[in-house]
């Protein structure tokens, strides 16, 4: 009995040395990637930003003013979005958290993105939007939408896609927070049909399953060295011919 109990013992603090091992990781990144130098005389930049000695510190570090005024909108998806993150407020620095004012015309939308390094709570001060996140393929790629008036709460999950988008009469204002100092937005048209340099349309009509004839537009624009960024799409869907540009 006391040989067992001793093995039970044995067990027990072999478990207790190990568990911190199995649950510990890599602190999370804080940019999309971060190249390892053997030179440090060649690094410019670290998981996040350098610290300022904190004996230096002062109340303008961790203070940014103005996210009371309206922003105006004026570009075509109809929204204009304000971050504060570590870049603006050095105090966010290491903190772990940012936020966000997005101000939305009427028919304004935040179009489907996501943020890889960050979990979102919006709060809806003005206006009525509809908002939504996507899971993920192995949850069945299931659509979450409601539509929130003001004062209403809404979560979106750490790397999913999601969206708002203004279905009121008048403009909207929305306040988020992030759980990440730089969380990092991925706008899921500009991505994919406005990479640099554009992704081959064939892989792009392969992806999305569609019938497309891809030809440059005419109000196509050079960028950088050349290539194009504006073409048209020829979708065939359920019988019916859609044709949009992608700018």
């Amino acid at each position: 009995m006391a040989m067992k109990s001793l093995s039970f013992l044995a067990i027990l603090s072999l478990l207790a040395l190990t568990l911190p091992l199995v649950i510990s990781s890599d602190p999370s990144p804080l940019q999309d990637f971060c190249i390892g130098v053997n030179n440090p005389a060649n690094g410019v930049f670290v998981n996040g930003k350098f610290c300022k000695d904190p004996k230096l510190a002062t109340a303008d570090d961790f203070f940014f003013a103005g996210l009371h005024n309206a922003r105006p909108v004026t570009n075509a998806v109809g929204s204009n979005v304000i971050a504060v993150n570590v870049s603006n407020l050095p105090g966010l620095n290491t903190l772990g958290i940012s936020l966000v004012r997005i101000d939305y015309g009427v028919q304004g939308q935040n179009p489907p993105h996501t943020h890889p390094r960050a979990t979102e709570i919006l709060v809806l001060q003005e206006g009525t939007l509809l908002v939504g996140f996507v899971s993920s393929n192995g949850d069945g790629n299931r659509l979450f939408t409601k539509t929130l008036k003001q004062g209403d709460v809404f979560v979106f999950p750490e790397g999913l896609i999601h969206f708002q988008f203004n279905v009121g009469r008048s403009p909207a204002v929305a306040f988020a927070a992030l759980s990440s100092q730089n969380p990092g937005v991925i706008t899921i048209a500009n991505t994919v049909f406005g990479s640099n340099p554009p992704i081959n349309p064939n892989v792009l009509a392969r992806a999305f399953q569609l019938d497309p004839k891809v030809r440059p537009s005419r109000s196509s624009r050079t960028r950088g060295g050349g290539g194009f960024v504006g073409f048209t799409l020829k979708i065939r869907l359920k019988g019916q011919v859609i044709v949009g540009f992608m700018a």
